[in-house]
Parts: structure tokens; sequence; C-alpha cells
């Protein structure tokens, strides 16, 4: 019987041990310095380490495992891959750019099982398409919140904390990490507020300041291109496209296998601080940033991470944020339908473990990056975390798999909704560091007076 490439990954993940960051360094720096030429870029496909906490990846694999998820027979590019890690270790070159293309070409020419349950969904693409689809659109929440400017700033030191916690442990499993660590309750390291998920976020900021709230997605887009260098999976894909001259939506969409991982989820909550109280524009907000490297249900990642972001000023039970979310997200897709299957086992579930326990099992055949199985762990975090910074970070860390994205999102929403305990918030101070040219140190400080500044400025 042959390996598909989910069981594949899904073995290497279980195996891997993760590297002891308060041994080793995070290679951040080392790995964003330079401009990456197409080869560098090739190799690090194939084969690479996640920079904070060095768990193992292989893009490709993980390509051939997105695509699977989306019902495509994946037969023929899934057997090349072992002699593409083998050219990629031994440093052939010619014989890796052949091999690479030859996968490619499998890769997307695979063929699609038109009974594939991916098909039943809809998957609306334009705002008007997916406005129609949304149960709450009808009816806008629009509330004040008080302290705005407070809880943004909040918003931000919970989310660059969670970032940080989560940077040195991500890629590995619940159980491998408590055999490094035990439980996890605090950093693990020295944190550092360098990572690839905040920089989109800073990079919508400018392109909102410049463009006001009738931005486009292409205003965003040109704006990757002017500032960002380099990213990985979808926003890498996107970022050639643009590069190319495709614009959004088909930056996002175009031979793109990771359409559907957590990249607009992990960074849909600058939305929601751009429109606190106002779930509905925060979800449009984050539509528009979405397109330009996503497609459907990763899209829709984004704009469930931003409303939870925009109620979480003007609600107070995490629960009940969790639940009324899901109106900001289009009913019929998949990922509506993954939220309801969530949102129904916890309803009733008393145990945490055994929660982890079954999102463990189900999602089994998604990548470690995929939106939905994180989704999943933000979900039991904020249920079961009882507005506690501590124990929801502890929980993720027990769920494993893209432990910062996850914790940057359940941070910023528990950081508006109650504040950041000093645990958490002295450690990381007021400084934020990127990789952006010309961003590579800001005040967190700043950043959050302008944020808020430009949620109250800009109707």
């Amino acid at each position: 019987m042959r390996t598909r490439a989910w069981q594949a990954e899904r073995d290497m993940r279980r195996s891997a041990i993760p590297l002891d960051r308060r041994l080793h360094p995070s290679s951040w720096v080392e790995q964003t310095a330079t401009e990456k030429g197409p080869d560098d870029v090739m190799f690090m496909l194939w084969e690479s380490s996640v920079p904070g906490s060095g768990a193992p990846e292989c893009l490709f694999r993980e390509a051939a495992q997105s695509m699977e998820n989306q019902g495509f027979d994946e037969t023929e590019a899934v057997s090349l891959i072992p002699e593409g890690q083998r050219l990629a270790r031994s440093g052939d070159v010619p014989g890796l750019r052949v091999l690479t293309g030859r996968y490619l070409d499998a890769l997307f020419a695979a063929p699609q099982d038109p009974s594939c349950s991916y098909l039943g969904f809809q998957h609306p693409l334009t705002w008007d398409e997916v406005l129609s689809r949304l149960p709450a659109a009808h009816t806008p929440q629009e509330e004040q919140p008080a302290g705005a400017e407070e809880k943004t700033l909040a918003g931000w030191v919970g989310q660059l904390a969670g970032g940080a916690f989560g940077t040195a442990i991500e890629g590995y499993t619940g159980q491998r990490i408590s055999e490094v660590y035990g439980e996890v309750r605090s950093y693990v390291t020295t944190p550092e507020t360098m990572n690839d998920d905040v920089v989109y976020e800073l990079v919508l900021l400018d392109a909102f300041e410049a463009c006001g709230r009738g931005l486009t997605s292409r205003d965003i887009g040109e704006e990757w291109l002017r500032q960002i260098p380099f990213g990985w999976s979808a926003e890498w894909i996107a970022i050639q496209n643009l590069r190319a001259g495709l614009m959004p939506p088909e930056s996002g969409s175009y031979r793109n296998p990771y359409s559907d991982w957590i990249g607009v989820q992990m960074r849909g909550m600058v939305c929601g601080m751009l429109a606190p109280g106002r779930p509905l524009e925060a979800a449009r907000l984050a539509h528009l940033d979405g397109v330009v490297s996503h497609s459907a249900n990763g899209v829709y990642g984004g704009m469930y991470a931003a409303a939870l972001t925009a109620l979480a000023y003007v609600r107070d039970d995490p629960r009940a944020l969790a639940v009324e979310a899901t109106g900001y997200v289009p009913q019929g897709s998949e990922y509506a339908s993954v939220l309801r299957e969530c949102l129904d086992m916890v309803t009733p579930e008393t145990d945490v473990s055994v929660a982890l326990a079954w999102a463990q099992q189900r999602f089994e055949q998604y990548n470690w990056i995929h939106a939905y199985p994180n989704m999943a762990a933000d979900i039991i975090s904020l249920w079961y975390g009882g507005r506690d910074m501590t124990e929801s970070f502890a929980l993720l860390a027990r769920g494993g798999l893209d432990v910062d994205c996850n914790a940057g999102l359940v941070g910023t929403v528990l950081g508006v909704m109650g504040g950041v305990p000093a645990v958490w918030a002295n450690p990381i101070g007021d400084r934020l560091e990127t990789y952006i040219p010309g961003k590579e140190q800001l005040s967190i400080h700043v950043l959050a007076a302008r944020t808020a500044q430009l949620a109250c400025g800009v109707r």
C-alpha cells in the first residue's frame, strides 16, 4: 500500500524531537538577513528547518499533502519526493532543478476526484459573494468600545507575547514538546519578537494609512512588493505571482497549494484592531488582505480571526465570542462546517484532554500549518482557558502545531479583552523586531497608538 503525503508528513511530525531552545539559538536573523536566490529557495523547499524552533520541513511534500486535502491524486508527485530530497542533500543543483520541474508539473497536473467532499462546499471569492453568505451581514454589529486605545496596546502586546512564546516550540506535536520541556507555562527561552507573522500586518497598516477604508487588495499587494523581501509557503507563492504581474485575487490562488493554510488567520487580528466593535468591517478588511496570498478557506480563517478580535473589544466571554464570530464566515464553506464541528465538540465536553485528543485525531490528515487544525487549537484554548493567558497558552503548547500563530491570535483576543499579565508583557518590553527594511526595530507602544489612531480616524 502506498504511503500518501499526509501519512509521511504525520509520521515525520510525530517522530521529530524538538530542538531545545534553552541550549540552541534561533536562526531567524540568519535565514532572513539576505535575499534568497532561486536555487537557495529550491533547496529550502525540499528540506529545511523552521527558524525559531528547528522543526523539520519539506514544503514540497506539504504541498502534495494540501492538494490531497482538496481531493487531488498526488501519487506521481509524491513518488518523486525521496529522489528530490536525496538530490538536495547531495547538493546536486542541476539534477535538482530538473527534478523540481518534474515534481511541479506532476503536482499541478494531478487529477481531482469529482466526488471529493471538498467540492461539495461553496467557496465564494468576491466580497459581494462572501457578504451574501454571512448570516450576520444584514444586522452588522457596530459598537463603540470604551478604552479602545488601551485595549489595542494590550492586543498588540498579547499578540507579540504569544508569538514569542510559540516561536520556540512550533512545528512539533504536543507530546514531543512535553517530553523536552514538560508542561509549558512560560517562555522556554529569552523571547524574541521577530517572526514572519507580523510583517504582513505592518504592511497592511501602511496601505490602510495611505488609502483609507477605500483601499483595495491590489493596493495591499503592491505594498507587499515595495516592502517584503521574502515570504514562506502561501505568502512566498503570492510574492512570486505579484512579481510576475498577477494581481489579487490571482496572486493568492494561482498554483498555490498552500491557499488553505494559516497565513491569513495568523494576521487577521490587525483587521479587528482597525475595526474595534465592528466585526463586519473587520471581516471585510481581512478578506481584502487575504486574497493577496490565499483563497477560499484560507481567507475565511482570516475573517474569523478578525471578527474574534473586533468582538473582543465589546465582549468578555471567550466562549460566547468563539460562537458569535462564526457569523462572519461564509455559510456553506468547508471552513464554516469545520468551525461548527469544533464548537459542537467542545460545547458538551468538560475534559480538555478529550478535546485535544479529538482534534489530533480529527485533523491528522492536515498539515501543521493548515488553517483547520490550528483553528481547532484556538477554539480549545479560548474555550477551556478561562480568560487566563497562561492557561490558554499552556493548552496551545499541549496541542502543538503552529503554536506561535495560534498564541498570537489567542494573545490578541485575551489581551484586548482583559489585558496582558506582567509575566508575559515585561520580558518583551517595548521592542518589535522585523526583517522589513526600514522597520528593523519598532516601538510596540508607538505601533499600538498608530493602530488606534487609524481605527478611530478612518471611518
